[in-house]
């Protein structure tokens, strides 16, 4: 380990586990959050020092133990695989814990860290970060306000091209590194999550479609999903559809999500996430992000005036400053928790169980 002097004036001294795009992502956001990356580990303690500098960590840890015992919070920012042992070990520390998603690769896990994390009394938070965007929080507090009147319908799509082609190829294809459901786990969730979150209904039944549009990548066969395809009914009694894939040439991270009223229908597209898409029988308008005309939990979020735009990073700062408060005692609302992460390996299992049977699953609450 290399030594050095931890600065014990940071509310927030944490540790990142992984040093791939996502560690300098939560790196970035601790940053701005007012804390301080003590500490990294990654695949290789080789990996990790180069790292260091565009983390800007303070310290390599050649073991993770030693790592969660320097620190008050550990992000957990690894292969799938690995997020159930290293999130237990922080917890069993009684550590605080922010775990990328989906939480495990399999249910029974995801429900032990839930439990464990619970038990323990310590935070421990999810990234599902596009609720962080200010026009979600508006389309939100406007279905919460009865804005758009008994809600009846929900659509839209998570679209990706970055497994394109055959020789496209990554960890996350892998099932035993990434879990049984690949796209669905991925990108689906953050898609499933945001239905629920913007709409305050619940999805109670699914019926899924699974396709493989490669099936070799890097020299082996894969076992996982390129293309999801699922039907929807909730408690509220919404009926519904998505559709989710990583092969549609074109989309990098068109994350669209509609829902339609007995009054109006609204829409958020995150490669456009300045606006919100307003639809009305009478008349159609776009509402652009500017905090003077928000409500109040979407202007909190505008960090800057109309005009300058927010992005991806904005919205995990926002998040890591939101579980920073929560550590903090403050916890505010909206914060997406390990029960959320739970939440979606539940509706991951009945997916993968509608798609097995060819018939609709249920999803338990």
């Amino acid at each position: 380990m290399a030594h050095v002097t931890i600065n014990r004036q940071a509310t927030y001294r944490a540790a990142v586990i992984g040093t791939g795009f996502m560690g300098r992502v939560h790196s970035h956001a601790i940053a701005v959050a007012g804390g301080a990356v003590a500490g990294i580990a990654g695949s290789t303690p080789e990996r990790a020092r180069r790292a260091a500098p565009s983390l800007r960590a303070e310290a390599v840890f050649d073991d993770v133990k030693d790592l969660i015992d320097a620190v008050d919070v550990v992000h957990v920012c690894v292969p799938n695989d690995l997020h159930h042992p290293i999130a237990m070990a922080a917890i069993e520390s009684g550590k605080h814990v922010v775990c990328e998603k989906p939480l495990a690769t399999d249910l029974g896990a995801a429900r032990e860290m839930t439990e464990a994390a619970e038990a323990a009394g310590v935070v421990a938070t999810v990234p599902f970060v596009y609720r962080f965007h200010p026009m979600v929080r508006e389309a939100r507090a406007r279905v919460n306000a009865g804005g758009i009147g008994r809600l009846t319908l929900a659509h839209g799509s998570y679209l990706q091209d970055w497994l394109l082609r055959p020789e496209d190829d990554n960890w996350r294809v892998d099932a035993d590194r990434g879990g049984a459901l690949r796209a669905f786990g991925d990108i689906g969730s953050h898609w499933c999550d945001l239905l629920e979150f913007v709409s305050g209904d619940r999805i109670t039944a699914v019926s899924a479609q699974l396709s493989t549009a490669n099936r070799r990548r890097g020299g082996r066969d894969v076992a996982t999903e390129d293309i999801v395809t699922l039907q929807f009914a909730t408690a509220g009694g919404m009926i519904g559809s998505t559709v989710v894939s990583q092969v549609s040439a074109g989309r990098k991270n068109r994350l669209l999500l509609e829902i339609s009223g007995s009054e109006a229908t609204l829409a958020f597209d995150q490669e456009r996430p300045e606006t919100l898409w307003i639809g009305g029988r009478e008349v159609n308008g776009e509402l652009m992000r500017d905090p003077e005309h928000l409500s109040p939990d979407a202007a909190r979020l505008a960090r800057v005036p109309g005009g300058h735009a927010q992005g991806y990073q904005d919205c995990f700062n926002a998040f890591v400053a939101d579980t920073a408060a929560a550590i903090a005692g403050s916890a505010p609302d909206g914060l997406p928790v390990f029960a959320d992460g739970l939440r979606a390996a539940r509706i991951a299992e009945a997916v993968a169980e509608s798609a097995r049977t060819r018939d609709w699953a249920e999803v338990p609450r």
